[in-house]
This record gives structure tokens, C-alpha cells and sequence, in this order.
């Protein structure tokens, strides 16, 4: 009876294990590093905003300020989509269902189409503001500021601030972000290693101008928006942050 008790209680530990592991696989699949997942989600959620414009005339977004960055401004209502059984569910992927994507879209007034920010990304950049905005207030104002990186805008110094680069990956390179603040202030995330990688790899040089804002080349070929960022310009076979 002793010995039955004794295997019965492994048995029910062994599946306690197990199901707690596949719960962690579950939720590994379900991270941004998915790619494969979240162009599936972007499809489904592309889909559903398409249905609902062709239904009620308008996009399901949530209010933005006119002065909003263009990769951050067009933030999409999820709860919309889901309520008005355009979703049947939502994403894993989503930040509304515990994940780190927000659905947004890009050329909004042209032809609408779904991509998502990382927020975990977003949010580093957010603290780091915060950060910068301490320190100034400690400092009659001045920046901590590195070396310059293009006109009007610096490395951050995080020396200064006392503390380490943040380790985040970016969703385009696997490489570890950088952050830049403009002469304002706004603290901001360098793309201009990952343009790089991209131009080069699609041997994209050849065809760009010093009109054209870089920042598209990343959108048109990942599903992520560059949130937090600055246009970018070809100049000197190189891109090169720009205010405007």
C-alpha cells in the first residue's frame, strides 16, 4: 500500500513537471523572437482592421497627439477588434494577451498596413528618459552626453548616469541596441547599425538618395517599426541621423 502511495505521488510530481515545462516552451514560442509567429499574428490582425474599415469607414485606433512620431501614432484598439468579433482571439504575441508586441499601423492614410513595436525596447528607451531628465535636473541642465554621433545628436554616457548599456536585442540584427539623445534631450534608439546590416545584405546602396528616410527600408522588410527613432539619410555611403 506504502509502495503504491509512493508512485502514485511521483507519478502526480512527474506531471506536475511537466506541465509546468511545457508551459515554458509555450511561453518561449509565444515571444517576439518568434518571428514566424508574429507574421502570422500581423496577418490575422491585418485581416481583421481590413474587415472593420470596410464596415464602419474608419481604422480602430486609439487617439494619438498630432505630434506623435509617425512609428508610434497609429497605436491599433485591440479590444475593438476582439469585441467586434473581427478577432476571435487575440494574439499571443500582444501586449493586451501578456505579450510585448503593440499592433500598430504604418502609412495609415495611404494604404494601412499592420506592423508591431517592441515594447520591451520602447520601454528602455522610456527609462532611460527618465534617467536623462534626473540627471539634468542634478546637473543645471547639461546632458550626459558622449561623443557625437551626427549634428545635434550624442552618445548617451552611461557613465555618467551611473550605469551599464542596457542589454536589448534589436528585432532586426539580434545585436545589442544603442542609445543616442538629440541636443533637445529626447533620448533615442541608433538604427543606423542595423540599416547598415540590411542595405548591405540586400545591396540596397545603389539605389538610395539623400531624400529618403531609412527608417522605411526597415519596415518594408521586417515586420517591426523602428519606435523611438530619428530619420535617417544616406550621406557618404553611410546613414546619418537626421532632425527632419
Amino acid at each position: 500500500m506504502v509502495t503504491a502511495m509512493r508512485r502514485l505521488t511521483r507519478l502526480a510530481a512527474a506531471a506536475a513537471i511537466m506541465l509546468a515545462l511545457s508551459g515554458c516552451l509555450y511561453k518561449k514560442e509565444t515571444k517576439l523572437d518568434n518571428v514566424t509567429a508574429v507574421r502570422e499574428s500581423i496577418l490575422l490582425v491585418q485581416n481583421a482592421v481590413d474587415t472593420y474599415k470596410q464596415r464602419t469607414g474608419v481604422l480602430p485606433i486609439k487617439n494619438s497627439e498630432a505630434s506623435t512620431p509617425i512609428y508610434e501614432k497609429y497605436i491599433l484598439d485591440m479590444r475593438k477588434l476582439k469585441d467586434g468579433h473581427y478577432l476571435s482571439q487575440l494574439p499571443s504575441v500582444s501586449y493586451e494577451n501578456g505579450g510585448s508586441a503593440i499592433f500598430l499601423l504604418v502609412n495609415a492614410e495611404t494604404k494601412p498596413e499592420v506592423r508591431v513595436m517592441d515594447l520591451v525596447a520602447y520601454q528602455q528607451a522610456g527609462d532611460l528618459q527618465n534617467r536623462v531628465k534626473e540627471y539634468q535636473a542634478a546637473h543645471q541642465g547639461q546632458l550626459p552626453v558622449g561623443p557625437a554621433i551626427a549634428p545635434h545628436f550624442y552618445q548617451l554616457d552611461f557613465d555618467k548616469l551611473g550605469m551599464k548599456l542596457p542589454q536589448v536585442e534589436s528585432r532586426y540584427s539580434r545585436a545589442y541596441l544603442t542609445f543616442g539623445v538629440h541636443e533637445s534631450g529626447t533620448v533615442l534608439i541608433d538604427y543606423a547599425p542595423d540599416l547598415m546590416k540590411l542595405i548591405t545584405e540586400r545591396s540596397l546602396a545603389a539605389g538610395l538618395n539623400g531624400t529618403t528616410d531609412l527608417r522605411s527600408i526597415l519596415v518594408q522588410e521586417s515586420p517591426f517599426v523602428p519606435a523611438k527613432s530619428y530619420p535617417y539619410r544616406w550621406k557618404d555611403g553611410q546613414p546619418v541621423l537626421s532632425e527632419s
